[in-house]
């Protein structure tokens, strides 16, 4: 299953927005998203999944569990209107796409995060289709493979989006306790209830370049201590030095390097 990269109406030019040169689509999408000048763009799931997977060999499962709202919450506007905006936006009933593939010919369960469905933010249906995701990989003795873009925990949802950190993450200690690998990639930005949950409790925690990681922003860590952040703070390269990552990875080398992983992890068994 391959998802089409672009509709007929898209634009074909893009701004970069860290070097301001503008770019034909075409040319991006084969240098995967990524600007001459090094900026990595935020590209949507079914584009994640397309230049991550091999050819055809993806399988999408549980697509049709999508996003309701339990608490009626309503602030600038209905959380209902959202969701439908979310939706109409990006084809997807929630921030996650899960399904069956290979990299490189290596079998595993791959998840991916989309932030721009409501953020990438963790609501009741995103940690389902998570948890569903471990259980499928538990069940065909399979490792996982998550893609994480998000911007944290769904508050409309309150206390039920916060109970899927601790939902996903008890679901990862029993695809531990079945010995299968789990490699987390974390993309810009990986931070809120996501990086405090399963995005950093990886097997192997692979970023990208340059990537925002953390629990909360900069600016609110500034404002709460009092003082200047350290230059690059939350960023990839950062956290590699202080140990929280093991590896950053080019976007273009990552189908590779996650494949690598996974025949050290797992060889096939």
């Amino acid at each position: 299953m391959l998802f089409k990269k672009k509709k007929k109406n898209e634009e074909k030019w893009i701004k970069c927005p860290s070097c301001g040169e503008t770019t034909y689509i075409d040319e991006l999408q084969r240098n995967f998203w990524v600007c001459k000048c090094g900026y990595y763009f935020r590209i949507s799931a079914k584009n994640r999944i397309n230049i991550t997977v091999d050819p055809d060999s993806f399988k999408e499962f549980d697509a049709n569990i999508k996003t309701k709202d339990p608490l009626n919450f309503v602030d600038l506007k209905p959380y209902k209107d959202r969701i439908n905006e979310a939706l109409e936006k990006t084809s997807n009933k929630e921030a996650v796409i899960c399904g069956s593939c290979t990299i490189k010919d290596k079998p595993c369960v791959i998840v991916v995060m989309d932030f721009s469905f409501l953020g990438g933010s963790m609501g009741y249906a995103t940690g389902e289709k998570i948890v569903r995701a471990i259980e499928k990989a538990i069940k065909h003795n399979l490792p996982l493979v998550i893609i994480s873009s998000s911007g944290g925990a769904r508050m409309q949802e309150g206390i039920l989006s916060l109970m899927q950190m601790e939902r996903t993450s008890f679901a990862l200690t029993k695809l531990a306790e079945k010995g299968l690998p789990y490699i987390s990639v974390l993309t810009d930005p990986t931070t809120g209830g996501v990086s405090a949950s399963f995005a950093m409790l990886g097997d192997i925690i692979i970023a990208e370049p340059k990537a925002l990681i953390g629990f909360a922003g900069p600016r609110v860590i500034e404002q709460t201590i009092g003082h200047a952040l350290p230059e690059g703070f939350q960023r990839s390269e950062f956290l590699l030095e202080k140990g929280f990552i093991d590896i950053i990875c080019e976007r273009k080398d990552l189908p590779d390097t996650i494949a690598k992983f996974l025949e050290f992890f797992y060889n096939g068994r």
